[in-house]
């Protein structure tokens, strides 16, 4: 694994096309059009839904919490109410639920009848799920399609600006944005602490902000809970959008920021999957499902407690198809979308993890190298005026004589943060100003790097 920058001026590769001539266009082109804002269904059979979808819901909602009206159900399951009349006549001329009283002008409170109780009883031993009404799978699919990343293609200029608060080199910028612009995998390998994760997670950055996704999915009526609070950061509609909220947009679905979804070690093959909750009983998306039209990171690639070989074999396919076979608890298989930003990053020589049909498969292998020692004073001093350092005359050249050259210790943009904090600790610590001295550098460079392979002698 090469540690050293190559030597490449992206802008002379820019300004030097050889001898072939290639028409410019005067804008770069992006296909995608705005923000897709999912309508609000005027039907049942618009939404994608069956009355047995529903009445399942409605009986644990009651069930639950106790009587309600029938605009606080509508509420509930995200649906306006003229949906739902037609549903609640049906449980009453069934027996499951009955008039309470009036609530207001046109509704009525509702109970469940003793018949209702136990139907409700009967769902909640399967799943105790009573929230929004689920959308359907091709509802979904159509959905992630018009969101998908693919449709999205950043500048220069908009991946430069995602990576503005790390040092990132022109050729790394310009990788990274080869890779967001054709929607496919890549690797992001190196030395650690050169910013492989920061990287990661920035990417995203360079694309419309903005995507529509269900709070949950239905499939044969089995539910799908997709919507994470842990995973997915909600971005409340602005009043002056022009849509009002409750006729034009549909409620079942959650405006949120493209999602970021990092695993580690933990990684498991049953992460891949839906999976059940034994006590809720509720079905939780696979990963890469609530990473869809998003960035899903597999950090430190290699290190988890599958192989390389067993997670590259499960999404080979879906990685060239788009599409993935989701496993169910109940036995049932169906055909979800494969759409994501995909980007594995390793300190391990990619090579070594996986053969080449699948390095194949991933096309862009982005090398993240250690800073130039012209990088990390520059670092140094601009992380430093921004924690209020007084830096003493000579303490970074100190530094990186004694402690880098002479003991031929790789430079590391990590180092820069943490050696300040180290320092800040200590003048905290000792109720001194902050100060970067060449005294409090050593016993920041004894504290930090104690213990590692290179043996400091001053």
């Amino acid at each position: 694994m090469q540690t050293n920058q190559p030597i490449l001026d992206l802008q002379s590769v820019l300004n030097n096309p050889g001898n072939v001539h290639v028409d410019v266009p005067a804008k770069p082109q992006n296909s995608f059009t705005g923000e897709m804002v999912p309508a609000a269904p005027k039907t049942i059979t618009e939404a994608g839904l069956h009355k047995n979808d529903l009445f399942p819901l409605i009986l644990k909602f009651l069930f639950l919490y106790g009587n309600q009206s029938g605009s606080r159900i509508a509420d509930q399951l995200k649906l306006h109410f003229s949906l739902l009349e037609p549903v609640l006549v049906s449980l009453k001329s069934d027996l499951l639920i009955s008039h309470k009283g009036i609530s207001r002008q046109g509704d009525y409170d509702f109970e469940l009848t003793p018949k209702g109780v136990d139907q409700a009883k009967l769902h909640l031993g399967r799943s105790s799920y009573c929230g929004s009404a689920p959308v359907s799978i091709a509802d979904y699919r159509q959905a992630v399609m018009e969101q998908s990343i693919k449709h999205c293609k950043p500048t220069y200029k908009d991946v430069k600006n995602a990576m503005k608060d790390l040092m990132v080199s022109d050729v790394t910028i310009s990788q990274i944005g080869q890779a967001i612009n054709s929607g496919r995998s890549m690797f992001l390998f190196g030395s650690p602490g050169n910013g492989k994760t920061s990287i990661a997670i920035r990417a995203i950055r360079a694309v419309s902000e903005i995507i529509w996704i269900p709070r949950a999915l239905t499939v044969g009526g089995e539910v799908i809970r997709l919507y994470d609070p842990a995973v997915h950061e909600e971005v409340p509609v602005e009043a002056n959008k022009g849509y009002t909220r409750d006729r034009e947009i549909d409620e079942r679905w959650v405006r949120i920021k493209r999602p970021v979804v990092v695993v580690g070690g933990e990684l498991e093959l049953k992460h891949l999957d839906a999976t059940l909750n034994p006590v809720t009983g509720i079905i939780e998306a696979p990963i890469h499902l609530k990473s869809s039209c998003g960035c899903l990171v597999v950090d430190d690639f290699g290190r988890q407690q599958i192989s390389p070989t067993e997670l590259l074999n499960r999404w080979i396919v879906p990685m060239e198809s788009g599409s993935d076979f989701i496993n169910l608890p109940s036995g049932r298989q169906i055909s979800l979308p494969f759409e994501q930003l995909l980007i594995f990053s390793t300190n391990l020589e990619p090579s070594k993890l996986c053969d080449e049909a699948f390095m194949r498969r991933i096309p862009y292998k982005v090398e993240v190298f250690d800073p130039s020692e012209k990088q990390f004073r520059e670092l140094f001093e601009m992380k430093s005026k921004d924690m209020g350092f007084r830096m003493e005359t000579g303490a970074i050249d100190r530094l990186i004589e004694y402690h880098y050259k002479r003991v031929g210790r790789p430079f590391r943009f990590s180092h820069v943060s943490d050696l300040l904090n180290q320092a800040k600790d200590f003048c905290e610590f000792h109720r001194q100003p902050l100060a970067f001295t060449k005294d409090i550098a050593e016993l920041s460079v004894l504290n930090y790097f104690s213990g590692s392979r290179e043996q400091v002698s001053v």
